[in-house]
C-alpha cells in the first residue's frame, strides 16, 4: 500500500494559509482604517466605499505572496507603485499604512516570524511610495 506524500508549503502564500488568510488580513486592515482614528489621514485618501480596494489589495497580496497571479495578469504593466502614482503619499500616510498592515498581520493566524517579515517588506513598500518633492 502506498502512502500519500504531503508536500510542505513552498510559497509564503501557502505557508500563511492561502486566500482565506490573505482575505482576513485585508479585511482587518480596512476595518482598522475605518474604525481607528489613528489611520484618519490614510482613510481620507480613499473613496467612501472600500469594497473595490478590499478586492484589489487581496488580489495584490495573494500574488505578492506567491499565490494566484490574477492581480498582475488583469493589469498588464501595472504595479503597486504605478497604481498609486497620483496619490499624495507623505511620510505620515505611509506610516499609517504600514502600522495598520502590521497590526492586521499581527491579528491574523500567520506565524509570528513570517508575519514580521511580511510586515517589514510591506512597510518598506509603503515607504518607497512616499512622494518626494
Amino acid at each position: 500500500m502506498q502512502q500519500a506524500t504531503t508536500q510542505a508549503p513552498t510559497t509564503p502564500y501557502e505557508m500563511i494559509g492561502g486566500m482565506d488568510v490573505v482575505g482576513e488580513i485585508v479585511n482587518r486592515f480596512y476595518d482598522l482604517m475605518e474604525q481607528d482614528a489613528a489611520y484618519a489621514k490614510l482613510r481620507a485618501l480613499h473613496a467612501e466605499d472600500l469594497s473595490p480596494m478590499r478586492s484589489s489589495l487581496t488580489g495584490f497580496l495573494a500574488a505578492w505572496l506567491g499565490g494566484p497571479n490574477d492581480w498582475f495578469t488583469e493589469r498588464p504593466g501595472r504595479c503597486m507603485m504605478s497604481a498609486h502614482r497620483d496619490v499624495a503619499i507623505d511620510p505620515a500616510v505611509a506610516g499609517e499604512w504600514a502600522a495598520a498592515m502590521t497590526r492586521a498581520i499581527g491579528d491574523s493566524p500567520v506565524e509570528p516570524a513570517l508575519g514580521a517579515k511580511m510586515a517589514e517588506a510591506l512597510s518598506s513598500l509603503a515607504t518607497n511610495m512616499i512622494k518626494r518633492q
